[in-house]
Parts: structure tokens; sequence; C-alpha cells
């Protein structure tokens, strides 16, 4: 995972925060990151589709909420970045990274598709360990704004 710190990602690119906001691990967090994201990526005027993007963040926060295990009390973080052209989102939570995997979901099951809605939909998907403990899943949407 880059170190965000440096204001640099892959390659060098320059990350300009976009946005962040820490939610509570309960099923009403996932309406309110979808309203919060879209009200704040709007204003930046992304050619990507924001319902896609908004699905994907549904995804990864409903993954967050039922599979993310703390000793203590925890919040789940989602940051967004531009990199050059590209959108990158984080969900970072507390359990260990090695968890996180695709899945084979039954027929009628109703989990278990988040990560292979966020594979086909996103340029890219990682997860790994988060610079907050725990674990980051993210996506990236290239060429979100013309370069």
């Amino acid at each position: 995972m880059d170190d965000v710190t440096d204001g640099r990602g892959k390659a060098g690119v320059e990350r300009v925060p976009l946005g962040a906001m820490t939610l509570y691990p309960l099923p009403e967090s996932v309406p309110q990151a979808r309203r919060w994201f879209r009200k704040f990526l709007a204003r930046h005027d992304p050619a990507c589709s924001l319902d896609d993007c908004l699905l994907m963040l549904s995804e990864l926060v409903t993954n967050a909420i039922l599979h993310s295990r703390a000793e203590d009390e925890w919040r789940i973080r989602v940051e967004w970045w531009r990199e050059g052209d590209a959108l990158r989102v984080e969900v970072h939570s507390p359990g260990f990274p090695a968890d996180v995997r695709m899945r084979e979901s039954p027929a009628g099951e109703a989990h278990g598709r988040g990560l292979r809605l966020v594979d086909a939909l996103a340029d890219s998907w990682d997860a790994g360990p988060s610079r907050f403990g725990g674990t980051v899943v993210s996506f990236v949407v290239g060429k979100a704004w013309p370069p």
C-alpha cells in the first residue's frame, strides 16, 4: 500500500484528497456513506459513472460492517483521492487483510458477491494492511476526469 502522507500515489502521481468520512459499523452507515460520497464527489464533476462508484463503495462498506472484528469499539474510515485522471477510494476497517477474498456464492445466497462486483466495475482493486491498523480495501476507476 502506498504511503498517503507523502502526497504521491503509484508511479509518483500526485494524490489530491477529495473527501473522507468515518462511519459506525451499523447497517444504516451504508446509505449514509452513499449520500456523503455522492454529495462530496459530485462537486468535483467526475466523468466516470457515479452510480458504479456508489455501488462499489456500498459493497466495500457492507463488507467492512459484516466481516470486520475488533475487541474494542471501532469505526470504518473511507477516503477518496484524485490520482492524475483516476479516482481511488479506500475503506479502512479492523481485521486481517488475508481474510479479504472473492467468494463463490451459491445461487440464491444473499451475500458474497461484493468483491466480484468491484472486480467487474473497477479498473483495479486491492486489499492489504491499513495505515490505521487492520485492513484497507480500495478500488480505482481510471479516466475519472479528463487528463
